[in-house]
């Protein structure tokens, strides 16, 4: 039990590599840092918190996370994903809210590390993970709308699409014609960049290139504004709410910051050879990290892919890279808040904007349109309902219309088929029936399969091979012995051969056992079963017929 718990915490074995990574840990850290600079800025920004939660955000739970997570070389911090929930909830509740939220959420994620929940995320099935990753780009898109046209302030839904129409509707023009040319500007050196080199931090250089000429030509346009020169003092977040109105959005921001997390964890784990991930201790980490950023004047956090992979091809290691990194954030409160205060906020929208549009890959829509019709509709499904209604609603959803098409493919591979006896054929046969079920059944097949049984008429004996029956639920062991008694009540023989040794116990305690007319109806090989069906025939026939045998 203790050691159960030990894997849970912190230990030395996490920097077992520090003597010889230690420098490729430290440029990872400084070169992660420049890259998380804006985004930290742009998600406090959008989720209506501000640039000052995003960065603390970053700062306090960077480093936590990274001691206390799961992966020795994830890197966590504000991500788009956690925007898109949090937006709404800053509409409804007010920016006070999100303190609260985000200490719940942190707890629920700690406990559900705790309860060893970690390996369920391996339960969503790829379409849905794309599903929501391509709706959760075309929200970060639309939320930038506003910034990028110069009208912040206007009252808008929580709804990514309508808020994004109504923005555009109350655009000024041609006065939106300058933030936009910014937000253009800040795309096209991003993508300049990147076809130079990707190893170029190329939304910071695209920021302060944008950001210079701003100032240098006095254009007029919406900047981040103060920033503290230093981090706050931590403080006990106010719980002057009705919690019961929170308790909801505190579970759907812990649901995605576990999901996030830890599909990032395994991400990085499939990138570097620096171990497996703990999935258990990812979540204590981040929910850690989530609770230590409320008491900040923080966001909730999450493991953070983008970065991550920034991190591994950096060089980093160990778990100093994402400690680094938030090092180099603070550094920036220290002595840079006033450079950063002058930013402006279109330049952050053009860097979510571009993040947003490599969310959204055709190459990826192609390929998950043409590998197949459930897998299509699951895709299309779960990204539509993340646009239209909510993150969570849709990944819910999207595991059970994928879930649905599991069942439907399962239970099309299975089947009920009459066999012919083996050997020589004797008088009666044609009076026995050989019955072999394959594949599954369960709740979504049973009764198709148990109706093919049930249209064959003429029948004395009937014998079910379960041999090849690979799965059997309740539903199936319930029909399976109303079968049973339903055909004894035609005076039907029903004999079993070979139920395999999992299923007995399942078959025992829904009476498909003793639904039999006799013990020795059950059978484990098939020569004896049908012997012993033919001697019910030969019970039942004429002397005359039977001595012509």
């Amino acid at each position: 039990m203790k050691k159960s718990w030990r894997s849970l915490l912190p230990s030395l074995k996490d920097y077992r590599e520090l003597r010889t990574s230690w420098r490729g840990d430290l440029l990872a850290g400084i070169t992660v840092g420049i890259v998380a600079l804006p985004l930290a800025l742009a998600f406090g920004v959008s989720s209506g918190v501000g640039a000052e939660a995003g960065l603390i955000t970053a700062i306090v739970a960077g480093i936590v996370a990274g001691v206390f997570g799961g992966s020795n070389v994830q890197v966590s911090g504000p991500t788009g994903a956690m925007v898109v929930v949090l937006a709404p909830i800053v509409v409804s509740h007010g920016v006070e809210a999100v303190a609260i939220v985000t200490l719940l959420a942190g707890v629920i994620v700690v406990i559900a590390g705790v309860l060893r929940l970690g390996r369920t995320v391996s339960y969503i099935p790829w379409p849905v993970i794309e599903g929501f990753t391509v709706g959760i780009g075309i929200i970060i898109f639309l939320q930038q709308v506003p910034s990028a046209l110069g009208t912040e302030g206007t009252e808008h839904s929580t709804n990514a699409v309508l808020a994004a129409a109504a923005f555009i509707t109350a655009a000024q023009w041609p006065a939106a014609l300058l933030p936009l040319a910014v937000v253009a500007a800040v795309i096209a050196i991003m993508l300049l960049l990147s076809r130079i080199s990707g190893r170029l931090p190329a939304s910071f250089i695209a920021i302060a290139i944008v950001t210079i000429i701003a100032q240098a030509l006095s254009l007029p346009l919406v900047t981040i504004g103060e920033l503290p020169a230093s981090l706050p003092s931590p403080t006990v977040p106010s719980f002057d709410f009705d919690l019961t109105t929170l308790i909801g959005p505190a579970f759907a921001v812990a649901a995605l910051a576990a999901i996030e997390s830890l599909l990032s964890a395994r991400v990085a784990a499939g990138m570097s050879d620096t171990g497996p991930y703990n999935a258990d201790r990812e979540l204590v980490g981040q929910g850690l990290a989530s609770v230590a950023s409320s008491f900040f004047g923080g966001m909730p956090a999450t493991g953070a892919i983008a970065r991550t992979a920034v991190n591994v091809r950096s060089g980093g290691r160990t778990r100093l890279s994402a400690v680094v990194h938030a090092l180099a954030l603070l550094t920036v409160v220290y002595l840079a808040a006033q450079v950063v205060a002058v930013i402006p906020l279109a330049a952050l929208s053009g860097v979510l904007m571009a993040t947003a549009a490599r969310m959204v890959s055709p190459t990826l829509i192609k390929t998950m349109l043409r590998t197949g019709k459930s897998e299509a509709a699951v895709f299309v499904i779960t990204g539509v309902i993340t646009v239209s209604f909510d993150l969570i609603i849709a990944v819910g959803i999207g595991i059970a219309v994928a879930a649905f098409f599991a069942l439907r493919s399962l239970s099309k591979a299975s089947g009920v088929h009459r066999e012919e006896l083996p050997g020589s054929p004797e008088p009666g046969d044609e009076r026995i029936a050989l019955f072999r079920i394959d594949g599954s059944l369960f709740f979504g097949a049973a009764e198709r399969l148990i109706d093919r049984i049930n249209e064959h008429e003429g029948l004395e004996v009937a014998i079910v091979r379960l041999s090849q029956l690979h799965l059997i639920d309740a539903t199936g062991a319930h029909t399976l012995t109303e079968l049973i008694t339903a055909l004894e009540k035609r005076h039907v023989t029903v004999i079993i051969k070979g139920i395999r040794p999992e299923h007995l116990d399942v078959l025992k305690r829904l009476g498909v056992i003793s639904s039999l007319r006799h013990p020795n109806h059950l059978f484990a090989e098939l020569e004896p079963a049908i012997e012993h069906g033919r001697s019910h025939i030969r019970r039942s026939m004429p002397a005359s017929d039977a001595a012509q045998g």
